[in-house]
């Protein structure tokens, strides 16, 4: 039988969703996801942290594997750290990175590869 729950949200409801940590803190919002154009998969989303009424805010993709719904909270929860944001790979030049890059990633944020 199958549950009554959908497990399939729209993208531009998943932009601007809250992110906490494990201990439930706010750390940041959802700003957009990456989509993976072969496989249809999620890549990463692009987080946004930090500043103070949208200035001095910071982005980093997170491996989308590392974000976990939590119904409680209307929003993800993740284990990542600010220090684990502040080492991550440099961002290039807009957000479509190529494979290299993107396993770069996914390594430093311990994620399984999404394809």
């Amino acid at each position: 039988m199958l549950d009554s729950v959908s497990k399939l949200i729209d993208s531009d409801r998943v932009n601007g969703t809250r992110v906490y940590s494990t201990d439930g803190e706010h750390v940041g919002d959802i700003d957009h996801l990456m989509i993976d154009k072969e496989s249809g998969n999620v890549a990463y989303a692009v987080m946004s942290f930090g500043g103070f009424l949208g200035m001095g805010t910071e982005q980093h993709p997170i491996p989308w594997p590392r974000l976990k719904y939590d119904t409680q909270l209307g929003g993800y929860v993740t284990g990542i750290t600010r220090e684990d944001l502040d080492s991550a790979p440099a961002r290039r030049d807009g957000w479509e990175s190529d494979r290299k890059h993107q396993a770069e990633i996914y390594s430093h944020f311990n994620a399984p590869w999404y394809f």
